[in-house]
């Protein structure tokens, strides 16, 4: 169970951003309902707000994620994600992950630099800064979600692979995720064409092998996650989607 919810967040939030972001609009919310095995163990949600950030438009996206119910009793879990994303880039300006889980907290400030590759990283428990190199076209958790939504069908064609480097925690971690066909998924509101992606995870610790993840997000240009499915070191998850409002297409449930 630990780190539950930093998973969710890393399958979930490697789909992601590009003007590049013409199909997000402002007030998106998408929520979650997690499950590890059979217990019913969170929750999760992902919000878009557009705003201005250093004078230039962006949109502000927060994760939020707990576990709820029985398993809250013996491991509370409280995490937040935040990114300032540029809307005319697509590129993630300020990045926060601040999260409580069990005895273990972490809270984790970026700055980025785009323009010469590096970045600001700040340990707000300890007050501790450092600039750190980075690379072109970076993401971080959240960027990386909303860049991938955002990409045109053509780059999301069956057994296309898409590859991008996403800012997790403090260190630089290769994605690449593959296009692996489509898929009618069944949800609480019905069935929906999906896209069935697989992303390439690090195996041994956490997840069972490589491409032990597998998100469907819907087969449209709204591309919504609406199931993650993870085969873990110890146990299975599952994030299924449990309600959404102001999506900018209309989702078609049958």
């Amino acid at each position: 169970m630990k780190k539950i919810l930093s998973i969710l967040a890393i399958m979930i939030f490697a789909i992601g951003f590009s003007q590049k972001l013409a199909n997000i609009q402002s007030g998106e919310q998408l929520n979650y309902r997690i499950h590890y095995g059979i217990l019913n163990a969170g929750t999760a949600t992902l919000t878009t707000l557009q705003t201005v950030y250093k004078g230039q438009p962006h949109f502000y996206v927060k994760g939020y994620g707990k576990t709820t119910g029985a398993v809250r009793a013996f491991f509370k879990v409280e995490d937040v994600y935040e990114s300032f994303i540029n809307i005319d880039t697509g590129l993630p300006s300020y990045y926060v992950r601040n999260v409580r889980e069990g005895s273990y907290t972490q809270h984790l400030e970026t700055a980025f630099n785009h323009n010469n590759q590096t970045l600001i990283l700040t340990d707000k428990e300890t007050n501790i800064s450092k600039v750190m190199n980075s690379v072109k076209g970076v993401q971080d958790m959240l960027s990386a979600f909303y860049y991938l939504r955002s990409l045109d069908s053509l780059d999301l064609k069956v057994g296309t692979v898409k590859k991008l480097n996403v800012w997790i925690d403090d260190e630089m971690f290769p994605f690449q995720l593959r296009i692996a066909g489509t898929e009618n998924v069944k949800t609480k509101f019905g069935t929906i064409n999906c896209l069935k992606i697989v992303p390439q995870v690090m195996s041994g610790r956490v997840f069972k092998d490589k491409e032990g993840v597998t998100l469907w997000v819907t087969n449209d240009r709204n591309y919504v996650p609406v199931l993650v499915q993870a085969q873990l070191a110890v146990g299975s998850l599952k994030a299924s989607i449990d309600s959404y409002s102001n999506v900018k297409y209309p989702l078609k449930f049958n």
